[in-house]
């Protein structure tokens, strides 16, 4: 089977969720495309489940941290088609302060790890998750390291003054 072009997998989930998703762009030929948190399950169940697209790899799940926005948190969701080639990056922006989405492990056993990650470093609850607890970091910790919520470099450190480098 040959690959499928971005114009025709949009096309064929535009016809499928007419007006729950936006196209961000296709950065490096990449499609991107955002969503509701709502809708994301449906919206990998079909991706997944198509007969054309066969978009069944779930390559990774991810978060980004944008402190400025109003829905501060976006969940990323990267797909592969290794029968058509093409490779689609969704993501769903939700509140910081209220950072729940449904899992995706009823789709995929591998989301599983991901998710936990995703919820280690950045703190986005999955409802529905067999198993959510820290993967990496201990378990009494009580911040997310990924998010922006504190200083680069402690404010107070001595060694970094100007007069210790001659300025």
């Amino acid at each position: 089977m040959g690959k499928i072009t971005n114009e025709e997998l949009l096309k064929s989930i535009s016809n499928k969720f007419e007006g729950q998703i936006t196209v961000v762009g296709e950065p490096y030929g990449l499609l991107t495309l955002e969503t509701q948190s709502e809708n994301i399950i449906a919206l990998l169940s079909y991706l997944k489940s198509d007969p054309n697209l066969q978009l069944s790899y779930l390559t990774d799940i991810t978060a980004i941290h944008y402190p400025e926005q109003e829905k501060a948190i976006g969940v990323i969701y990267h797909l592969h088609s290794l029968v058509n080639n093409v490779r689609v990056r969704i993501k769903v922006f939700i509140d910081a302060d209220n950072c729940h989405i449904p899992t995706a492990t009823e789709l995929w056993n591998g989301a599983n790890w991901m998710e936990r990650e995703t919820y280690d470093f950045f703190g986005v609850i999955f409802d529905g998750h067999p198993d959510l607890r820290r993967i990496l970091n201990v378990d009494d910790m009580t911040a997310f390291p990924m998010r922006k919520e504190f200083p680069l470099e402690d404010p107070n450190r001595v060694d970094k003054k100007d007069y210790f480098f001659g300025r």
